[in-house]
């Protein structure tokens, strides 16, 4: 059931804004890749979308641990290469890139020199399962994945709070495969898109910094799940499905309203507001393809550009 009013949710058609240039696609076996794609040969895999003041979008290549700058003009450049997967990406109000490494943790970026600094390697000397995706809330506190390979056989995903003091809370440790995570504007509501379980979990954030009474949000299907999540400005929550070909926004209530679908490949991994507008950008990860589409709300102010 897509909502209560029975109705199907209306399809907006997303477009090719952009795709990875041929000369910096990468053929070639990488241990990311045996791992999480077996059997594939894949030139890249793009996810992490981010915007910044200069209206730059910024996306990461995992299983070659690369950093590309999309210019308003659409040329391609590498920012950055190292030894790393990097996934999800946010940017701080000071400018700088903050990044969720599979392999090395929370890292931070100068996008301007290519210098990469470690916010946060491990817990208690402990290391991550493999950190996913991040975002900052409206007071610059950082939440975050942990997700590894986690799933339905072995449900002890994480989701982190790093306080702007520097103090690392474990919110949830349960989760089979938590990937994508969103904080409402009033820093009120937590969203986490459980990809194995296919599912979006939604939790109140209590004055205590806890949470309480975590509940699926919506429900999905199909062989991954829902991905990257953004907010938009009249409460409603767009969701990456990695493999139904688009993305679902959902209102206050959980109800499907609308499926932005995608003109070309599957695995619409991770989405992002232009600021201060309707249109939403989506990684097609398995063709290398940034889409765009126009939604009739707009994103939620980012951290990032708060004045």
């Amino acid at each position: 059931m897509w909502s209560l009013s029975f109705k199907p949710p209306e399809i907006i058609e997303a477009r090719v804004l952009t795709r990875l240039p041929d000369a910096l696609r990468q053929p070639r076996r990488t241990d990311w890749v045996d791992a999480n794609k077996p059997g594939h040969v894949m030139d890249s895999f793009l996810e992490g979308p981010v915007f910044d003041r200069a209206g730059n979008l910024y996306v990461t290549d995992i299983p070659y641990g690369r950093i590309f700058r999309i210019t308003p003009v659409l040329d391609w450049q590498l920012v950055v290469q190292y030894e790393g997967w990097p996934n999800g990406m946010a940017i701080h109000a000071d400018g700088s890139l903050w990044i969720a490494d599979y392999r090395r943790g929370i890292l931070k970026l100068d996008a301007a020199s290519g210098a990469i600094e470690p916010v946060l390697a491990h817990r208690n000397s402990e290391s991550f399962k493999g950190v996913n995706d991040l975002t900052f809330d409206s007071a610059g506190r950082l939440f975050f994945t942990d997700q590894g390979q986690t799933g339905l056989h072995d449900p002890t995903g994480r989701v982190y709070r790093l306080g702007t003091d520097g103090k690392l809370d474990l919110l949830l440790s349960n989760a089979p495969s938590p990937n994508g995570i969103a904080v409402s504007e009033d820093g009120k509501l937590l969203f986490v898109a459980v990809t194995r379980g296919n599912q979006v979990w939604r939790a109140p954030l209590l004055p205590d910094g806890s949470i309480s009474k975590m509940g699926a949000f919506q429900s999905f299907f199909g062989t991954s799940g829902p991905d990257g999540l953004a907010l938009a400005d009249d409460g409603s929550l767009v969701v990456a499905h990695a493999s139904l070909g688009g993305a679902f926004v959902l209102n206050a209530r959980g109800e499907i309203t609308h499926f932005v679908r995608s003109p070309g490949g599957q695995t619409v991994t991770n989405v992002a507001f232009r600021p201060g507008t309707g249109e939403l950008v989506m990684t097609e990860s398995a063709t290398g393809t940034v889409l765009s589409a126009e939604l009739p709300v707009a994103g939620v102010p980012l951290f990032s550009h708060r004045s």
